[in-house]
């Protein structure tokens, strides 16, 4: 099955975990999720991937060298976790955990809903 994007979607979401995950900026897929006051139940995960590329300001804060391992492995507050779930309405969906910490206070990460996918 040959999926494409639907929907651009790039908005933040609840995640909902059965179990809370070990290492919270290494989360698991999650079991659900709440978007726009609605909850989905991830019914299956298709893949995960992750994306250790420095964004913005910190592009520029490292070393050649350094820089390279780390997108190899991420680096503190860098780094998204991406899973490709079908839900329990059928819809597929992208969604990620972005390791950006918003500010000082606030130094979780947040879920994001990235696009919808359909049959292309």
């Amino acid at each position: 099955m040959k999926l494409v994007p639907l929907h651009f979607l790039d908005q933040p979401i609840q995640p909902l975990f059965d179990a809370p995950p070990a290492l919270e900026k290494t989360p698991n897929c999650p079991n659900g999720f709440i978007w726009e006051g609605k909850t989905y139940r991830v019914t299956e995960m298709l893949s995960a991937w992750t994306d250790f590329k420095r964004r913005g300001r910190m592009a520029q804060n490292m070393r050649p060298a350094h820089a390279a391992l780390a997108s190899s492995r991420g680096s503190l507050n860098v780094g998204r976790f991406y899973f490709r779930v079908r839900v329990d309405t059928g819809q597929i969906f992208d969604i990620y955990y972005d390791r950006t910490m918003k500010n000082v206070d606030d130094r979780k990460g947040q879920w994001w809903i990235y696009q919808e996918m359909g049959e292309g």
